[in-house]
C-alpha cells in the first residue's frame, strides 16, 4: 500500500511536470509565433473621404493632415444670406452718395467757372453815376433786375464804346442809333413811343436785347472784347 502510494505519487509528480511544461511552452511559443506572423504580414489603409461640397478642395500635407479650402463658398443659411444683402444695400447706396456728391460738385465747379467767364469780364469799376443821368437810371434798372455792380461796370464800358451814353447818338455808316445802338433804331419803340428821346426807353430795350441774347451785360461785354461789337 506504501508502494501504490508511492507510484500514484510519482506518477502524478510527473503527470503536473508535463502540464506545467507544456503550459509554459506555449505560453512562450504564442507571443514568437504572433510576432513572426505580425512581421510577415502586410496591413493596408485606405482613408475614407466623404463628398466635397461645391467649391471646396482638399489638400493632403505630411503626417496624413489634410487641409479645406473653400475659396467659392456659398452661403444658405437666411441670417447670412440676410445680412449679405443688407450689406451690399448698404455698399450700393454709399457708392451712389458718392456718386451724386462728385457730380454735384462738378456741376457747381462748371457753373462757378461758366459765371465767373461771363460775370468778370475785366470791365473796370465804373464811378457812382451822377443822379438823374442816363447810367443813373441803367444802374436802377439792373439793381430791379437783381444785378449788382460788376454787371453794371460791364454795361458802362460797353455802352461807353458803342455811344458815349448819348440819347441820339447814330453810326452813319451802320444806321446804329441810340445808347444801345439798336439797328436799326426804330426797334426800340417796342419799348415806348418816345425812344428817339427818352434814356429810359433805349435802356429798356437795350438790357432786354442784351438779356436774350448775351445773359448779363458782362456776357455781352465779354463778346465785344471779343469780336468788337454786339
Amino acid at each position: 500500500m506504501n508502494l501504490l502510494n508511492g507510484t500514484v505519487r510519482r506518477r502524478l509528480v510527473q503527470a503536473l511536470a508535463v502540464s506545467c511544461a507544456l503550459g509554459l511552452a506555449g505560453t512562450v511559443a504564442i507571443p514568437f509565433a504572433n510576432a513572426s506572423t505580425m512581421q510577415n504580414a502586410s496591413f493596408a489603409f485606405t482613408p475614407t473621404q466623404n463628398a466635397m461640397a461645391v467649391g471646396q478642395s482638399f489638400d493632403g500635407q505630411a503626417a496624413g493632415a489634410i487641409s479645406a479650402q473653400r475659396d467659392d463658398y456659398i452661403a444658405t443659411d437666411p441670417a447670412v444670406l440676410a445680412a449679405q444683402k443688407a450689406a451690399a444695400a448698404a455698399a450700393a447706396a454709399a457708392k451712389a452718395a458718392a456718386d451724386l456728391a462728385a457730380k454735384t460738385a462738378a456741376q457747381n465747379a462748371s457753373s462757378s467757372s461758366s459765371s465767373s467767364s461771363s460775370g468778370s469780364s475785366g470791365a473796370p469799376a465804373a464811378a457812382t453815376p451822377n443822379p438823374g443821368s442816363a447810367q443813373a437810371i441803367a444802374k436802377a434798372m439792373l439793381a430791379d433786375r437783381g444785378m449788382g455792380d460788376d454787371q453794371y461796370s460791364c454795361l458802362v464800358s460797353l455802352w461807353n464804346r458803342e455811344s458815349g451814353w448819348r440819347v441820339n447818338a447814330y453810326n452813319a455808316g451802320s444806321g446804329a442809333t441810340g445808347i444801345p445802338q439798336a439797328l436799326p433804331g426804330n426797334k426800340m419803340a417796342s419799348a415806348g413811343a418816345d425812344w428817339a428821346t427818352n434814356p429810359a426807353t433805349q435802356i429798356t430795350w437795350g438790357l432786354g436785347y442784351i438779356s436774350g441774347r448775351y445773359g448779363t451785360p458782362c456776357g455781352a461785354w465779354a463778346h465785344s472784347q471779343s469780336a468788337g461789337w454786339y
